[in-house]
C-alpha cells in the first residue's frame, strides 16, 4: 500500500492509527498493572486464586488468538478485513472491561465464578478488537522504516493510555468512599474513551490490497506461515521476554511501594516519572532503529534495563530519588522492545509471503499476540503464586519472606528474562537490506506471474 502523499494526509493516517492503541492500552495496562490489586486487596480472592485466573485465561488465548486472526484475514468486507472487527467490538469490550472490574457480593465461590466469567470474557473480546487492529500495521505500508514510523505512533498512542492508567487510576479511584466503586467507575470512563478512540481509528484508516499471492489462503498454509517462519519465531521470543519482564515490574511496583519502601503515595508519582522518560524515549527509537537496525536497537535497550535494575536491586528502601531514577533508566531501556516488536512482525509476513506463497498477516499477528499475551498471564500468575509462597497477607504488615519476594520480582527477575531476550536479539537476521530483497522478489513475481525464488 502506498501511504498518502500529502503531509496533512499522511499525519491524519498516523495519528488515527495511533489513537487506537491509547484505547487499546487502557484496558490493557489497566489489567496489568492494577488487576491483581484489584483481586487481592479490593476483591477478596486469594493471591493464588487469582494467579491461576491469569494463567487459565492466558490458556483460553491458545485456542482464541490463532482463531481469531484466521478468521480476520479470511473476511471480505467493503470496509476490508480488519477494520469491521475494529468498529463493532469496540462497545462489547467497553462493557466487558467494567464488569471485570467491579466487585460483586456473594460468597467465595460465587465471587470467584464472577471474576472467571468477566475475566475470560474480557479476554475474548480483547482478542476480537485487539488482533486485527495489529495486523492492520502489515496494510498501511510495504517499506520497513516506514513500518516503524507506523509502529512509533502507535505506541506513542499505546505509552499515552498506558500514562494515564498507570498515573491517574489510584488517584480517581481515591475519590471515592469504596475503592471498590471507585475502580468500577474508573473503568467505566476509560471504557467510554476507548471505545471513541477505536472508532476513530476505523474511520481514518483504510485498507488497501496487498501484493498478489500465489495460493489460495487455506488453514494448512496459513499454520506453515507461522510454524515454517524462523524469523518470526525470533521476533516471538523477543515479544515474550520483553512483555514478561514488563508484566513482572509493572504488575509488582503496587505492592513494592506499599510494602517495601511503605509510601503508597508515590505509586502515582513514580509512574508519571517513569513513564514520562519512556514517552521522551519513544522519540529517538526510529532513529536508533535505522542507525543501529532493529535487532541491535533492542539489544541496547536490554542492557540499559540490566543496568537500571541492578541498579535498584541494591538501593535502600528509603532512597526514594536514585529509586525514581532507576525505574527512569528501566523504563527507557523497555522502550525499543516495545515498539521494535511490533515493528519487525510485518516483515516476517512478506518472508512467509514469499517462502509458502500466501499472505497469512492475520495468523502471524495473532500467534504473536497470543504469545504476548500468554507472557503477561504467566508474568501475572508468578507475581500471585509467588506473593502466596512468600506468606503474603492483603492488608497488613508483611513477613520478611513477602518483602524480599517482592523486591527480588521487582529487581532480578527482568534481569534474567532480559538475557535471553538480548541472545535472541543477536540471532535475528531479517534486517532491513534483506526486506528489501523479499519485496523486490515479490514484485518481479507479480509482474511475471512466476513464483520468485523465496527463501528455503
Amino acid at each position: 500500500m502506498s501511504v498518502p502523499q500529502t503531509k496533512a494526509e499522511r499525519r491524519r493516517l498516523l495519528i488515527g492509527y495511533g489513537v487506537g492503541d491509547l484505547g487499546i492500552n487502557l484496558y490493557f495496562i489497566s489489567t496489568m498493572t492494577y488487576l491483581m490489586y484489584f483481586y487481592t486487596d479490593v476483591y477478596g480472592l486469594s493471591a493464588a486464586a487469582a494467579g491461576l485466573l491469569m494463567l487459565v485465561a492466558r490458556v483460553i488465548d491458545a485456542i482464541t488468538d490463532p482463531i481469531m486472526g484466521m478468521i480476520a484475514e479470511r473476511t471480505q468486507t467493503k470496509s476490508g478485513r480488519m477494520r469491521p472487527y475494529i468498529l463493532y467490538g469496540a462497545l462489547p469490550l467497553g462493557v466487558i472491561s467494567v464488569l471485570t472490574f467491579t466487585a460483586v457480593d456473594g460468597d467465595a465461590t460465587f465471587k470467584l465464578w464472577w471474576a472467571y466469567s468477566t475475566y475470560i470474557l474480557f479476554g475474548l473480546l480483547y482478542t476480537v478488537v485487539s488482533i486485527p487492529y495489529a495486523a492492520l500495521t502489515a496494510s498501511l505500508s510495504l517499506d520497513s522504516d516506514e513500518r516503524t514510523r507506523f509502529t512509533t505512533v502507535r505506541m506513542a498512542g499505546a505509552f499515552s493510555g498506558g500514562f494515564i492508567v498507570s498515573v491517574g487510576t489510584l488517584p480517581l479511584v481515591g475519590l471515592f468512599e469504596d475503592p471498590a466503586t471507585g475502580f468500577t467507575w474508573v473503568m467505566t470512563g476509560f471504557a467510554v474513551l476507548a471505545s471513541v478512540f477505536l472508532w476513530i481509528t476505523w474511520r481514518e484508516t483504510e485498507e488497501t490490497p496487498a501484493p498478489q499471492t500465489r495460493h489460495p489462503l487455506s488453514i494448512e498454509l496459513s499454520l506453515k506461515a507461522v510454524f515454517q517462519n524462523p524469523p518470526l519465531a525470533i521476533v516471538i521470543v523477543l515479544f515474550c521476554c520483553g512483555m514478561l519482564s514488563f508484566t513482572v515490574r509493572q504488575g509488582t511496583t503496587a505492592y513494592y511501594f506499599i510494602y517495601c519502601v511503605q509510601r503508597p503515595d508515590l505509586i502515582s508519582a513514580f509512574f508519571t516519572f517513569t513513564l514520562a522518560v519512556m514517552l521522551c524515549g519513544l522519540i529517538g527509537v526510529p532513529r536508533l532503529a535505522e542507525s543501529l537496525g532493529k535487532a541491535r536497537a533492542i539489544v541496547a535497550g536490554g542492557v540499559l534495563t540490566i543496568i537500571g535494575c541492578t541498579g535498584l536491586w541494591l538501593t535502600p528502601f528509603d532512597a526514594v530519588m536514585p529509586i525514581f531514577l532507576w525505574g527512569a533508566l528501566i523504563n527507557l531501556g523497555a522502550t525499543p522492545i516495545a515498539v521494535l516488536g511490533w515493528a519487525m512482525i510485518p516483515d516476517t509476513v512478506e518472508y512467509a509471503q514469499l517462502r509458502h506463497g500466501v499472505r497469512a498477516d492475520g495468523a502471524i499477528f495473532s500467534f504473536a499476540s497470543f504469545f504476548q499475551k500468554l507472557a503477561k498471564g504467566v508474568g501475572g500468575a508468578a507475581i500471585g503464586f509467588t506473593l502466596s509462597l512468600a506468606g503474603y497477607v492483603a492488608n497488613a504488615d508483611q513477613p520478611a519472606s513477602a518483602v524480599a519476594a517482592i523486591h527480588f520480582m521487582m529487581t532480578l527477575v527482568p534481569i534474567g528474562i532480559v538475557v535471553i531476550m538480548i541472545i535472541a536479539a543477536l540471532m535475528h537476521r531479517l534486517d532491513r537490506r534483506q526486506h528489501d530483497e523479499i519485496l523486490a522478489q515479490l514484485a518481479d513475481q507479480n509482474r511475471t506471474g512466476a513464483p520468485a525464488a523465496g527463501r528455503g
